[in-house]
C-alpha cells in the first residue's frame, strides 16, 4: 500500500494557487496604466511581471517537497 501523501503537499498547493490568483488580479490592475506607456517600456514591465511571481513561489515549492524553507534534506516520513 502506498503511503499516504502529508497535508503539506495540499496546504502548499492550495497557497500557490492563492497567490498566483492575487498575482493575476495585481496583472490586470497595472493593464491600464502600463498599456499606456511606450510599448519598448511597456516590454521590460511584462517581462519582469511575467517573471517575479516565481520568487515567492519557489521557497513555497521547496517546502512543498522538503517540509523546510530552505532546502537540505527532507523530513523523515512519520510512521
Amino acid at each position: 500500500m502506498p503511503p499516504m501523501p502529508s497535508l503539506r503537499r495540499s496546504f502548499g498547493i492550495i497557497g500557490l494557487l492563492i497567490g498566483l490568483l492575487l498575482y493575476a488580479v495585481l496583472a490586470v490592475w497595472l493593464f491600464a496604466p502600463v498599456s499606456r506607456l511606450n510599448p519598448l517600456l511597456q516590454m521590460p514591465i511584462w517581462l519582469l511581471l511575467g517573471t517575479a511571481w516565481i520568487i515567492p513561489a519557489r521557497p513555497l515549492i521547496v517546502w512543498i517537497e522538503t517540509g523546510r524553507w530552505r532546502g537540505g534534506p527532507p523530513d523523515p516520513p512519520h510512521d
